[in-house]
């Protein structure tokens, strides 16, 4: 039959098609928060669990008939100094804390995997305390006073440092090197633009991943794709 004999006449040229290779690369402060927000409201998973599932979603975006050339994997250790609350006057040390467990745990187990590769950049402390913006919003209206403030209202100031530079290396490597076809980016800035228009002028399919958020208009002119996942705890749509 024509129609069969055309159809196996495509279909066998769609499997000569190489696999596309593709690097997945992920801002760790940014998957943490987002995946927290979403799918851990009540952070009973365990960092071993949400490294499983970061694991699982970059993987996703590799589908079965393309090649994964590595997930790149950026953060930071967890504070582990020592410093005192200026509510409560209460010493605390981070390294005992739940965040650190948790963070320590989620690094520990992607260093274990297959084709992961971390950047870990530096927490930079100013060792100054803040207040937390609903606080801060509550005080400006009138709704709280100065003495209802309590411990938990604020919170100790810490920054990534060298993570945003990490990322661009990575994506200006993998590109000119040719190393990648595509590149995934879990990220919920712009400040990787200039990495991924380098990027796309060189040939390499961008693709980013807010994990839902917003995304300014104005990126989509320097991405080639828009698509994010779900964990495998949910049902892809």
């Amino acid at each position: 039959m024509p129609t069969l004999g055309l159809f196996l006449f495509f279909m066998a040229k769609d499997n000569n098609i190489p696999p596309v290779k593709i690097a997945v690369l992920i801002d760790g402060g940014f998957f943490v928060k987002r995946f927290n927000a979403l799918y851990n409201k009540d952070r009973k998973m365990s960092g071993r669990e949400v490294a499983e599932h970061l694991y699982t979603m970059a993987h996703k975006h590799v589908g079965n008939r393309n090649t994964l050339y590595r997930i790149f994997y950026y953060d930071c250790e967890p504070l582990a100094k020592k410093a005192h609350n200026p509510i409560s006057g209460r010493a605390v040390d981070f390294s005992k804390t739940d965040e650190y467990k948790f963070r320590t745990e989620l690094i520990e187990t992607l260093k274990k995997k297959r084709k992961v590769a971390l950047r870990i950049g530096m927490l930079k402390d100013n060792k100054t305390w803040a207040l937390r913006p609903c606080i801060v919003k509550g005080l400006l209206s009138g709704k709280i006073k100065s003495e209802d403030i309590k411990e938990e209202d604020v919170f100790f100031e810490v920054r990534q440092k060298g993570i945003d530079m990490k990322i661009g290396v990575d994506i200006a490597s993998l590109a000119l090197k040719r190393f990648v076809d595509s590149i995934v980016l879990f990220s919920g800035d712009s400040d990787f633009v200039p990495a991924a228009k380098l990027a796309r002028r060189e040939g390499v399919d961008f693709i980013l991943d807010p994990m839902f958020a917003n995304v300014e208009p104005q990126l989509f002119e320097h991405i080639d794709g828009l698509k994010s996942v779900y964990p495998t705890i949910h049902r892809d749509k």
